[in-house]
């Protein structure tokens, strides 16, 4: 029996072959990432399983949920267990979240301030069975310490989400993919999410998403428009044109990671 073709041009061997102008194929599991234009930029059509994401950008809690809410749904639906949040800077809004499709009841809200009881945590989610995804806001992790985080998730296969400032990207870094999120200058309904590491060629613009879901964007409208007629009927005074400060949690009391600023109509 002859050995097998060892030749680098035979068919078989281009075919496994990842050519860096080339987007390359996932080497393991995939959860789609609800946005077809992000999906269609990403190796496998998703966010990668067993492997960090690293998300940048310049306020810890911005466009988070928009971007993740749609997977996450899909994995805790699936039965797959609860989300753990490390160090989230603001307690989630549940509503929001619940008709997104991610019930309260299914996180898990971490709450530390230390760096190293952050990382602990994190890696200890990693390892539990039954958790779904792990999403950690880490702005002081080192590389090293990232590089734990990296291999505990492949080890656990394990959907990890790492948070740190935008001033990052210009450090090393072992995630597996890496992606700057920026406000759209211009337009606040959107937001540029450039791609600074993949297994591809670089992505020459950003991405554009919505930086609301439509429900979240109807709430907003409402709430606004409920604040301007209580404020017509109590006979207090507009602000100035420009803006109008819409908080969800008015009920509440408390300060929630969907609170946002809505420019008015």
């Amino acid at each position: 029996m002859g050995l097998p073709s060892l030749d680098p041009f035979s068919s078989s061997a281009r075919h496994k072959v990842w050519r860096a102008d080339e987007l390359g194929l996932a080497d393991a599991q995939v959860i789609g990432t609800g946005h077809a234009a992000l999906d269609a930029q990403l190796p496998g059509g998703g966010w990668p399983v067993g492997a960090m994401t690293e998300l940048l950008q310049s306020a810890p809690e911005a466009h988070a949920w928009q971007l993740l809410l749609p997977a996450l749904a899909q994995a805790v639906q699936g039965g797959a267990g609860p989300v753990a949040l490390i160090g989230a800077p603001h307690e989630p809004f549940g509503p929001s979240l619940a008709a997104g499709g991610l019930p309260i009841e299914s996180l898990l809200w971490v709450r530390s301030e230390a760096p190293a009881a952050r990382l602990w945590a994190c890696e200890q989610a990693l390892r539990c069975a039954e958790v779904a995804a792990v999403l950690a806001w880490l702005p002081q992790a080192r590389v090293g310490e990232l590089r734990r985080l990296q291999l505990a998730a492949a080890q656990h296969e394990s959907l990890l989400f790492v948070f740190r400032p935008a001033n990052a990207a210009a450090s090393t870094s072992p995630a597996r993919l890496r992606l700057q999120l920026m406000a759209c200058e211009g337009d606040r309904t959107q937001v540029d999410v450039h791609i600074l590491k993949r297994r591809g060629p670089p992505l020459a613009s950003p991405i554009q998403l919505p930086a609301r879901s439509q429900r979240m964007t109807a709430l907003l409208a409402a709430s606004q428009l409920r604040r301007k007629l209580l404020r017509q009927q109590e006979g207090v005074a507009q602000p100035g044109e420009g803006a109008t400060v819409v908080r969800l949690d008015i009920f509440s009391g408390k300060r929630h990671a969907l609170d946002r600023i809505a420019l008015a109509a």
